[in-house]
């Protein structure tokens, strides 16, 4: 399939100071590999494409101005933010409902310390992204788990009786759910979100509703923003959002939150700005602009084929080729699971040898154990096809061996 924008050119990131390929070399993540393999990235979640131009274009034109004193948020700004969040179906924004963060985990940790005291415990699913367990464990807060159960279809499902005991147990007053989930890829349909929102209405919970993914929704599902499923949601939730995952500028950090609330909203603004941190960068601000106009949404739409094609490439290889590893295709995100359990109740290898097996041949996965997957592999496939063929080529001769 012809396509405007470049999803097939192998960029070199050596000298730029990339963490997903300098890392290793540098102390953060595994040993490099072994001669005479080159390095695969596909363990930090940032992107191996360029980005579209019109953030380029934005960047550079603003950058050509040689003056980067204190600004004020544009009216584009806002304008983009609005135009975009109606591509959820959310209209009747205000400026007042938007509100920069330095970044989804920085906005989730000023949430949790107006809502939440050390010691309190914190509802969310396992799989668990690993960054808000950290960010739960920092401020003395604890992640109470409530785990994500595949169907007769492989697909992962909220258990709403594990969720109603572990809040009602536990006097769990806060929530922080991923909407699409990070790191099953499952988007919640508007009924299984409704019925998760119930039971916060129910126990009184304010919700921090992580859609970072919402940009990257594949085809056939539909994102259905958190506070679209009823007043009593709109009311109590606090969305976040960015471009940073679509349209990999995690480099930049840009984010923002919606809120309805105006008390909740005071509340975090006043928490955010109190240290200072929470400023919008003048680049950050002509890229967001950038991404979301019509020429970003035609490079995402571009994009979300690219994974798409990804994702159906290595769901068919592990089936065909890698007897007793198991995969489930993710309705968004650019991530997929490697389940190992079956490979290593086989043939006894443990998930540290298999996971330095795959670093030793270049092939950077990273370790399921963290985000609550004991025998997973997480893979990033946000990366050129032919570097996903050659990955996966390595892990079927030189790390799942079999006999």
């Amino acid at each position: 399939m012809e396509r405007k924008y470049d999803f097939t050119t192998i960029i070199s990131r050596e000298g730029k100071d990339a963490l997903a390929v300098e890392g290793p070399a540098k102390g953060a993540g595994p040993k490099p590999p072994e001669a005479p393999y080159d390095f695969i990235p596909m363990w930090v979640a940032d992107m191996n494409f360029p980005t579209a131009p019109s953030i380029v274009r934005e960047i550079r034109e603003r950058a050509a101005h040689p003056l980067f004193g204190y600004f004020l948020p544009s009216d584009a700004y806002y304008e983009a933010i609005f135009n975009w969040q109606k591509r959820h179906g959310v209209t009747g924004l205000t400026r007042g409902n938007i509100g920069y963060q330095n970044g989804v985990l920085g906005g989730v940790a000023s949430l949790l310390q107006v809502y939440t005291r050390p010691g309190e415990k914190i509802l969310m699913h396992s799989p668990a992204y690993i960054g808000f367990t950290e960010v739960l464990k920092n401020l003395g807060r604890n992640a109470e788990l409530s785990p994500l159960k595949k169907d007769a279809d492989g697909i992962w499902r909220m258990d709403y009786e594990d969720m109603e005991h572990r809040l009602k147990e536990n006097h769990i007053h806060f929530v922080i759910l991923s909407s699409p989930h990070n790191p099953t890829g499952r988007v919640w349909t508007k009924e299984e979100l409704t019925r998760a929102m119930e039971l916060c209405r129910k126990y009184d919970c304010i919700v921090a509703s992580d859609e970072i993914w919402s940009d990257l929704v594949l085809a056939g599902h539909t994102h259905v923003p958190t506070q679209s499923v009823s007043a009593d949601a709109k009311e109590r939730t606090v969305a976040f959002y960015s471009p940073s995952k679509g349209f990999n500028l995690s480099g930049l950090w840009s984010s923002y939150h919606i809120v309805y609330n105006k008390t909740i909203r005071d509340r975090l603004r006043g928490m955010g700005e109190s240290s200072h941190y929470n400023n919008l960068n003048v680049l950050s601000m002509h890229a967001t602009v950038g991404a979301y106009s019509e020429e970003g949404a035609a490079w995402l739409a571009e994009l979300r084929e690219v994974i798409k094609e990804n994702v159906d490439y290595v769901c068919r290889f592990v089936k065909e080729k890698l007897p007793g590893v198991g995969v489930t295709p993710p309705e968004s995100t650019y991530l997929v699971f490697l389940d190992c359990r079956d490979y290593v109740e086989e043939t006894g290898r443990s998930m540290d040898e298999i996971i330095n097996a795959c670093w030793r041949v270049g092939v950077g996965l990273q370790d399921g154990r963290p985000f609550f997957e004991p025998c997973g592999l997480r893979m990033n496939l946000a990366l050129p096809l032919s570097r996903i063929r050659e990955a996966m080529r390595r892990l079927k001769e030189e790390v799942f061996t079999v006999g």
